[in-house]
């Protein structure tokens, strides 16, 4: 019993720290500043400014895709591929759904390649310190360096495991209150993950957010 009771103490106490480093890494990666236009619960209308990212495409379902998507920037970031210092990690990675052949993701529609098998682009933010010229030049042609136009979208946060079942009950939620306030998306959604894949689902923060209109705002 006493032995149990040592385990369990021990457990305890690894639990609390696992807690208390996931609080310290979260608050500190670097997040997108952004303008809040209105905050409705789990629902926010905001302004980003324009945002550098390194992206790469990829085909398969949506969590395949996160993930194929996510080693080679990874490698980019922290210089496996190529020379020079790493750089900093910030929160989202970002997820949307494109054309095959589509050029410019931000408006494209949500699409199917002829063989079935969805198309991502996945996106890591680079740090608002850097701009694409301060960048060090990806050593994989896969990585791509832009820089996205300043955005308003409407966002729903959420919590979990973002299995496909959970993804599709957010989204139809987000595109209620947006219908419910003559919101018109421009475009397919962004899946935007804070965490990494050992964080408990219910501490993660996940959003899903949809483009609209720059001069956009809930009717009523």
């Amino acid at each position: 019993m006493k032995t149990l009771m040592i385990v369990l103490t021990v457990l305890l106490v690894l639990a609390i720290g696992a807690l208390l480093v996931f609080v310290y890494v979260v608050q500190n990666v670097e997040h997108p500043a952004y303008e809040s236009v209105l905050l409705d619960r789990d629902f926010e209308v905001r302004d980003y400014p324009p945002l550098v990212v390194a992206e790469v495409r990829r085909s398969g379902d949506r969590e395949q895709g996160l993930r194929d998507g996510f080693g080679p920037l990874a490698r980019y970031i922290f210089a496996r591929e190529r020379g020079g210092e790493p750089i900093a990690m910030t929160a989202p990675v970002q997820q949307q759904a494109i054309a095959a052949d589509e050029k410019i993701a931000m408006t494209a529609p949500v699409t199917q390649s002829p063989d079935g098998e969805n198309n991502w682009v996945v996106r890591f933010i680079m740090p608002s310190a850097l701009n694409l010229e301060a960048l060090p030049t990806p050593g994989n042609d896969a990585v791509q360096l832009r820089q996205l136009p300043a955005r308003r979208v409407v966002a729903v946060r959420f919590s979990g495991r973002t299995d496909d079942a959970l993804v599709a009950e957010q989204e139809q939620r987000l595109r209620d209150w947006m219908a419910a306030r003559a919101l018109s998306p421009l475009g397919p959604p962004t899946y935007a993950y804070y965490n990494d894949p050992f964080t408990p689902g219910f501490l993660r923060r996940n959003e899903i957010q949809l483009p609209v209109k720059r001069s956009a705002l809930p009717a009523g």
